[in-house]
């Protein structure tokens, strides 16, 4: 710290949440009467505000002539430690965002709204000191998730250097059960655990695992779905050493935790563990780089990992061990590829095709019949992907971006996906005034529709973003689906991750194939994550199982691959392709985007 020479205070770098772009990304500089440690919390004057900032390492840029701005005041919590500031400190560099901006955005934004006895209040209600925790005891372990933890056991002792895991499973071979026996060792160790899941959905589920586990009160969430007040709490239960394990979606790989010991990725190939605005960053990476930095292990799970993290294992970067047997035994569903163009052709001028073959909705009342369930995959949510005007060839676009906008028949409103704009649905075409407008395509909330009148005895649920949007919901569907009150469920791809589903015997992939054109080079790759993934869900409970593909183009590799179970023989034949054509992870790519208000 620096001494003004015509005053007894020290100088102070504080991160503020100023973007790069500002001119204002680094530091600024403060005057405060004490020098406080790095990673203090404090509040400072900013413009006309005030705001929550932190204190950084650094020597101050100000001339000593030069009036600087008073601290506002200072936070009774422990400083945000070393291991953490590296972390911003890199990421801010990588994804090229102001320091602040991403220190302050991985802050929980209640804490800048309390004061001193707010914060001392709610810092009286966390639970005591936690003690460290015996390995739990958990169900017997098979060959290959002993193999997995003893991996982990040797680094976390710090009998063998740390290098991330990829634990390759196939879908039902207790990864879970292998990331809590992980979990048990780190917390005898006195450690802190982070687990992150891609989405919110899989939150409850597994937090129900490790709390039963390890017992309710050692366990933290951290994700978009909480409310401010109950992010602010496990945030500081974490941040003060009270939360032994931290389960959350991508912002939790930012979170503070003094004790951190181990970090476990599930679905780690997942694309929701990369933000698509602000900064750009991979939860995932940055998972393996705190690890790295902090010398601890980083267990990556996947029965589909992504194309770089295999390449990784492959290079010998990544430890790769596989669990090739699924608990009890559990057959994998087989699957049947059902090529729609021999089926015939709907009758009548208009008439479109059933959204389900004649042949898979005989299947499925059989499932009914049986007492089993059935799972109904179509990555489109809302009831049609687009509206027409058959006169004058109008479709629904966005007028914001280059996306259609989407058909919500519920609320009768037209929604882009992409960037969010919404509109009531019009009442006749806005460029001819033509009054039959109709929808084109189909979504989960016309298939939902549909399916009452093909299966009219069948008990039905919807798990999409818009079934699942009230506080709540989300749980109670699941409850009624793992009690068996749902026959068939249907969904986009949250439901075909991580779910233990014990009653689905049959799941159904209706036509997938857009993902196979798609411009985006990683497409056959999510395309064939999701399709596992979904298949995956299926037999678990031991029972004969299936899945049914219905595709225009059944013979294409990616499909022969899936109705093998064929992981290895799809990647190998997506690397061969990646570096050929100069693609990752054999070389690097950079996307440039421009935004401005104005087209020129």
């Amino acid at each position: 710290m620096t001494d003004f020479s015509n005053s007894r205070d020290v100088v102070l770098k504080v991160a503020v949440p100023t973007p790069q772009h500002s001119g204002l990304g680094a530091p600024l500089d403060y005057r405060h009467p004490v020098a406080l440690p790095p990673g203090s919390l404090v509040r400072v004057p900013l413009g006309r505000r005030q705001v929550l900032g932190v204190v950084w390492e650094g020597e101050p840029e100000a001339d000593p002539g030069v009036e600087l701005k008073a601290l506002a005041g200072v936070l009774d919590l422990p400083p945000l430690d070393a291991g953490w500031r590296a972390l911003v400190r890199f990421a801010a560099s990588y994804y090229q965002r102001g320091l602040g901006e991403l220190a302050l955005a991985a802050l929980p934004p209640t804490l800048a709204q309390l004061d001193d006895t707010q914060l001392a209040r709610r810092l009286k209600r966390q639970p005591g000191a936690v003690v460290a925790a015996e390995p739990s005891a958990g169900p017997g372990l098979q060959a290959g998730q002993q193999a997995a933890v003893d991996v982990l056991a040797a680094q976390l002792q710090g009998q063998a250097p740390p290098q991330p895991v990829l634990l390759w499973g196939l879908t039902g071979s207790g990864k879970t059960e292998v990331y809590l026996h992980a979990a048990a060792q780190a917390l005898a160790l006195g450690r802190q655990v982070l687990v992150l899941v891609p989405e919110i959905n899989l939150t409850p589920q597994l937090q129900a695992r490790f709390a039963a586990r390890f017992g309710a009160e050692r366990v933290a969430c951290l994700h978009s779905g909480l409310t401010p007040p109950q992010r602010l709490r496990d945030w500081l239960r974490a941040h003060t050493g009270q939360a032994d394990l931290v389960l959350g979606t991508r912002l939790a790989v930012m979170a503070s935790l003094p004790r951190l010991g181990l970090i476990v990725v599930d679905e780690e190939h997942d694309p929701s563990f990369k933000a698509q605005d602000g900064a750009r960053q991979s939860a995932r990476d940055l998972a393996v780089w705190r690890g790295a930095h902090g010398r601890f292990p980083v267990l990556l799970g996947s029965a589909t990992p992504s194309l770089e993290s295999w390449h990784n294992a492959q290079s010998g970067r990544y430890r790769r061990v596989d669990l090739t047997e699924r608990i009890g035994a559990a057959p994998l569903p087989t699957v049947r590829l059902l090529d729609l163009a021999s089926l015939p052709p709907p009758k009548g001028p208009g008439a479109t095709p059933p959204p389900l073959a004649a042949s898979l909705l005989q299947a499925i009342e059989q499932r009914i019949a049986r007492g089993e369930q059935s799972l109904l995959l179509l990555n489109r949510r809302g009831y049609a992907p687009v509206l027409h005007c058959g006169q004058c060839s109008w479709r629904s676009g966005c007028p914001h971006c280059s996306a259609w906008r989407v058909f919500h028949k519920s609320d009768r409103t037209l929604r882009c996906h992409h960037c969010g704009f919404t509109e009531r649905v019009p009442t006749a075409c806005p460029d001819c005034g033509n009054q039959d407008i109709a929808p084109i395509g189909r979504g989960t909330e016309r298939l939902e529709e549909q399916l009452e009148h093909l299966l009219p005895h069948a008990r039905l649920a919807r798990l999409d973003a818009d079934s699942t949007a009230k506080a709540g919901s989300l749980e109670a569907q699941l409850a009624r689906v793992h009690a068996g009150e749902v026959d068939v469920l249907v969904g986009t791809q949250m439901i075909a991750k991580g779910h233990d589903f014990r009653h689905v015997t049959l799941v159904a992939a209706l036509n997938p194939d857009n993902l196979l054109y798609s411009s985006d080079f990683r497409a056959p790759e999510r395309l064939f994550a999701l399709l596992m993934q979904a298949g995956g869900r299926a037999g678990r409970a031991g029972h004969a199982a299936e899945m049914w593909v219905q595709t225009h183009q059944p013979r294409h590799p990616l499909y022969q691959a899936l109705q093998k179970h064929d992981f290895v023989a799809f990647a190998t034949s997506q690397l061969e392709e990646r570096q050929l054509a100069g693609l990752p992870p054999f070389a690097h790519l950079a996307l440039l985007r421009a935004d401005s208000r104005e087209e020129t």
